[in-house]
Order: structure tokens, then sequence, then C-alpha cells
């Protein structure tokens, strides 16, 4: 240090250096503490609903399992919240809440969509990986909830199809994944026969990150740069028609155009 820098300035260095270190300790523990909250918020609901799903008749278990999905998830978003970990403003979802035989198209940028989404949307039912009904803290809520398992294409077209017609709403990622290469990934097929064959109009949300945690490869456990932020917004809603194909390629073509970088 120069001989001639102010003490103020020396103190003042110090002060900031320490302010910067105790908000990175609070961030690090404020990270783990919502991890916490989340994994035992899915186990407290996951056990009960495997308890009830054999005693409830299928629809009303159905409306039990989504909202009960629905309001963990908006429990646990309120803990991201209130420690500073999580800044989302998710209020343009409630103008779907309440629309029926609707299919919910979202680009897929982290782990935490469907979770954003759902808390959202008390009514969705989601496609959902196979290995998912057999956790722990997930599969219980799932079952109950009706989701859609993913390990069978046509039995995943005709359970989402029905699920559509039946006056809910689906919630999908055309891409099938975790985005791997920004903007967005090429957009599968399937969803688009879904959505036709339930003779539904799709709704697209455009999901924005700023951060890259849970994006493809990255661990659950490790810390991201925090807070997370998350933009969301609803974009141009369409019909499939009679090509899948080609309402496939404008789908991703208007999911690219949107998320290009300003």
């Amino acid at each position: 240090m120069d001989d001639t820098t102010p003490p103020g300035r020396m103190a003042g260095g110090r002060h900031e250096k320490r302010q910067g270190f105790l908000t990175a300790v609070y961030f690090r523990v404020a990270f783990y503490f919502c991890l916490a909250v989340f994994g035992l918020s899915c186990l407290v609901w996951s056990v009960p609903a495997s308890l009830i799903y054999p005693l409830l008749p299928k629809g009303r278990g159905r409306r039990v399992g989504q909202y009960g999905i629905s309001y963990g998830f908006r429990w646990a978003l309120w803990v991201m919240r209130i420690t500073g970990v999580l800044r989302a403003d998710l209020r343009p979802l409630d103008a779907l809440r309440d629309e029926k035989e609707l299919v919910i198209a979202a680009n897929h940028p982290t782990m935490l969509d469907a979770v954003l989404l759902i808390s959202r949307l008390p009514r969705v039912v989601c496609i959902t990986k196979a290995k998912l009904w057999d956790s722990l803290f997930l599969g219980g809520g799932i079952r109950l909830a009706g989701y859609v398992r993913n390990d069978a294409p046509l039995a995943m077209i005709r359970d989402a199809a029905e699920a559509v017609r039946g006056g809910g709403q689906l919630m999908i990622f055309p891409e099938g994944s975790r985005t791997a290469r920004p903007p967005i990934d090429p957009m599968h097929r399937s969803f688009a026969v879904m959505a036709k064959a339930a003779g539904a109009p799709v709704q697209t949300v455009l999901i924005e990150a700023d951060n890259p945690y849970l994006s493809k490869s990255w661990p659950l456990l490790r810390p991201p740069v925090l807070p997370l932020v998350f933009r969301v917004r609803l974009g141009r809603r369409f019909e499939v028609g009679d090509d899948a194909h080609a309402f496939v390629g404008r789908l991703e073509q208007y999911f690219r155009a949107e998320l290009a970088p300003a």
C-alpha cells in the first residue's frame, strides 16, 4: 500500500471486503438451506400421496395430487425468494391458470423450469422421466397427480391427449431435455403429435435465466452465483395444423427468434 493512501480509504476497503465475505457466506448457507427445504417439502408430500393414491377415485386423486405439487413448489420458491436466493416474476403465468384443453410448450434452460411453471399452474399434467416414478421424494406425488411417463411413446401420446381432452393442461418441453446449445435445441416431433391428438392449441412460454445453475450437466449441489434470476413471459399461441413436422419447424424458429441475444 502506498504511504500516501488515506487511512479512510484503507478502512473502507477492509469494510467492503468484509461485507463481500459475509454476503458470500450468507448466500452459501441460504443456498443449502433452500435445497434442504425443497427436498423435505417433496418428501413430506410424496409419502402421504403414495398412501392415499389407491384410496381416492382417479379424478379426485389427480386434482388433489396436482394441487399438492403446485402449492408445495410455490412454498419452496417462496422460501427461495425471502432468503434472496431467487428473483422471478411468475405472474404472467396466472393468465393461463383457469384455461382448459391447452398444451403449454416452454424452452428448457434449467431443471428449475418445471418447478417455476407448476407453482403457478395447479391443474397441469407433465411428461416425466420414468425413473422419477420410483423416487422417494417425487414418486408418490407424481402418481397421484396423474402425470405421464415418457418410457412408452404410444402410451405417452395417448395418456397426454386424454388428459388434455378431459379439460386439463399439458406442460411439455419440446426439446425433450435441458438446452445443451442455447438459445434452444432441435425440437422433437412427438409433442406436436400429442397436441394434434388432443385437438388443443399450443401456448408458448419463454423462460430466460441469467445463471447456468441446473443447466445441462450442472450438479445439484454445486453452488451458483446468487441470486438466481429468471424471466418468464407468455409467447404466441399456435395451432398445430395437419403437418406436425412443419409445425415443429415453425415453433422452433419462433423460439430461436424470441430467445436470441439482443
